[in-house]
């Protein structure tokens, strides 16, 4: 096996592989070794990044895939693993525009505003995750991976119906991990601060600062000074992150929040 790289031979579906986290993390997994399979609702997107990969000498397949269509979820990881021999890693790094969600008072934010991603982003991470768990509990072996933000563990003001979501996808996260431990899967969430060069941390930053009667760049400078570094994580700090975690080498780790935040929150 080759020890140069983390992921060796490994099998990994990165769903929102064509958004800036997931076309990031699909892209280091690949340069460490792994067969990436980018999962997501955009074609073209997932062709340009899958380009980008093989150009890199690395292996990417690409299919369309709605996370919150059920069968199309289970047919994909079936394909995978059918394809590819086993599925190794599973992430989910989808996402939805924040207009409407952040940036409003919750006693101002209508009912749907709220339920958008509370209906959104913990049930596409129980589909995809409960199909990964599938096929990896007959393996023996297998990584999920998670991804939430800071305000799921802190007290943000602002933040609608996302910090309620990424506190579900956490405890989901454990809630898996306690009951695939025994089968030799594991589960990781990746808890991470604000990605500065992400287009939708742009939006989101804009929203709050708006809202603060300030530029987005102001509130922005406001976040960082919050964190022990003084400065927000990077998406290639985060995906260097999640290629470690879905390696054997963090064989030990399951059933936790990795804190990606820079220090914004101190454990």
């Amino acid at each position: 096996m080759d020890t140069s790289v983390l992921l060796p031979k490994k099998n990994a579906i990165v769903y929102g592989a064509g958004g800036a986290v997931g076309s990031a993390i699909a892209r280091t997994f690949a340069a460490e070794g792994a067969r990436v399979f980018l999962a997501g609702r955009t074609a073209g997107t997932l062709r340009l990044v899958a380009d980008e990969i093989r150009a890199a000498g690395g292996s990417a397949e690409v299919a369309t895939v709605d996370v919150l269509d059920e069968d199309a979820v289970e047919a994909h990881a079936d394909a995978v693993a059918e394809t590819a021999g086993s599925l190794d890693i599973s992430i989910n790094a989808t996402s939805l525009p924040q207009k409407g969600i952040q940036g409003t008072r919750l006693v101002d934010l209508s009912p749907d505003g709220f339920a958008l991603p509370m209906g959104t982003y913990p049930m596409a991470n129980f589909l995809t995750a409960r199909a990964a768990a599938r096929r990896m509990s007959g393996q023996g072996a297998g990584v999920i991976l998670t991804i939430t933000a800071s305000p799921s563990r802190t007290a943000v003001p602002l933040m609608g119906g996302m910090a309620p979501a990424w506190a579900a996808i956490e405890a989901l996260s454990r809630g898996l991990a306690a009951e695939l431990g025994p089968q030799g899967v594991r589960v990781v969430c990746l808890n991470a601060a604000g990605m500065p060069e992400t287009p939708q941390l742009t939006e989101v930053y804009g929203l709050h600062g708006a809202a603060y009667g300030i530029g987005r760049d102001a509130f922005h400078d406001r976040m960082a000074s919050l964190t022990l570094r003084k400065r927000l994580p990077t998406v290639a700090e985060v995906a260097d992150v999640a290629a470690f975690v879905a390696s054997d080498r963090a064989g030990a780790m399951t059933g936790a929040v990795a804190n990606l935040t820079g220090g914004l929150i101190a454990d």
